[in-house]
């Protein structure tokens, strides 16, 4: 039986393990966690095939300039002098052009349409059960510029072959009639889904211990140990820890573990941020609130309000005033809705491991031949799970994989 070790117990490592496991591989998760919180728990829970256009569109330089020094603006970028970070913004404006973008989505959109088949795929084996909801997503607009975008890319959605449909104000507020008179309409992605993800990842990992899976958890990876083109061992602040094959699936620390083993993988973390409402809300339908950028999910038994992009570094602060841009968001799109001073007091967030160019890392690198790299996800970290996880298992078991990877490959900025 081949032993693999996984760095990262987000919803990369966990799909990964997930697969593996299927395959008869004895899994060891590693993770800095207890694997409770974080992006992979507390995300909208999307599944987004509409969300073709990746993060690195032309355009997004110049709001990252203007929202700048705005710590309430959807996307905030802290002003630091940190040299990776500073690099990363140099590629990431490198990346911004509509001829990237436009090689892009074929690829975005294939990862999305198989990770939401795997997902319901894994709920018809009935391995752990998972809330699963298809009544799509709307995206809601509140504005005629925003109305102008929105409707563009419904159109390109559409030639695509998926499955979106425009809404007037009418259509929208019988289908919502929780939604204030300011918006002005929407577009209903009904390819898309919604799961509750900290039941999902709860679930998951309770079926990765019955299968004995081995979870090395509330330990750092200090060093990691080389022979060659092999990795052999991770060293944590808790032992050593020996396999065959590697994945590094670490999410915002992905950069500095890669670094560790001389390799480039430029990822930055992206704080978002989210609040459980648990009394009853009206809300029946997911709905992101297009010019606040915030995401609205009923899950099981609560509604869950996320959003914004923040670049200040690896951590978990909150920021008082973020949480009250999606506070006032909420109250602006809604009739009668709003997030209470208690309910904000319990506000969370998690990092999501943002690439360059909008793209995962998915692949095996050319330095090591038992290493596997599984990060980068972005906002569709949640979304791309299982096909993640999928993918990892073909490349560790040398089975081809079952979509062209070359736009993911890890070392594509060294």
């Amino acid at each position: 039986m081949r032993k693999t070790i996984i760095i990262g117990g987000g919803i990369a490592g966990l799909c990964s393990a997930y697969y593996l496991v299927k395959e008869g591989h004895q899994v060891t998760v590693v993770d800095r966690s207890n694997i409770s919180g974080g992006a992979s728990f507390i995300n909208a829970g999307y599944l987004t095939p509409s969300h073709i256009i990746s993060l690195a569109a032309p355009g997004m330089v110049t709001k990252g300039l203007k929202w700048m020094f705005n710590s309430k603006s959807p996307l905030y970028i802290k002003p630091r002098l940190d040299p990776d970070f500073i690099k990363w913004g140099l590629l990431f404006k490198k990346s911004a052009t509509a001829q990237r973008v436009e090689a892009a989505i074929p690829v975005i959109k294939e990862l999305n349409l198989k990770s939401r088949d795997l997902y319901e795929s894994i709920l018809d084996t009935l391995d752990f059960e998972f809330h699963y909801g298809r009544e799509g997503v709307l995206m809601v607009y509140s504005s005629e510029e925003a109305e102008e975008e929105e409707l563009h890319l419904a159109e390109r959605a559409i030639q695509e072959g998926l499955e979106a449909k425009c809404l007037s104000k009418d259509e929208l507020l019988d289908r919502q009639p929780v939604f204030s008179g300011h918006v002005r309409g929407a577009v209903l992605y009904e390819c898309d889904r919604h799961i509750t993800p900290n039941e999902f990842m709860q679930n998951l990992k309770q079926w990765l211990l019955n299968k004995g899976v081995a979870f090395q958890l509330d330990q750092e990876v200090l060093d990691i140990r080389v022979s060659g083109n092999k990795i052999t061992a991770v060293h944590t602040t808790k032992g050593t820890f020996e396999a065959d094959e590697f994945v590094l699936a670490a999410g915002s620390w992905t950069f500095p573990l890669a670094k560790k083993l001389g390799l480039y993988i430029p990822v930055q973390g992206g704080k978002g941020y989210s609040m459980n409402v648990k009394r009853e809300t009206g809300i029946t339908m997911p709905a992101i609130l297009t010019e606040a950028k915030v995401a609205v999910t009923p899950m099981q038994g609560f509604t869950r309000f996320a959003g914004s992009m923040e670049f200040s570094g690896n951590n978990d602060y909150i920021r008082k005033e973020r949480v009250e841009a999606i506070a006032g968001a909420v109250k602006k799109y809604y009739n009668d809705i709003e997030i209470n001073a208690g309910e904000k007091a319990a506000a969370v967030s998690g990092l999501r491991p943002v690439s360059p160019d909008g793209l995962p890392f998915i692949g095996k690198t050319a330095k090591y031949n038992n290493l596997t790299v599984a990060s980068g996800h972005a906002m569709m970290g949640f979304s791309l799970g299982p096909v993640t996880g999928k993918l990892v298992k073909q490349l560790v078991t040398d089975e081809k994989p079952f979509m062209d990877l070359s736009a993911l490959k890890p070392e594509r900025f060294r």
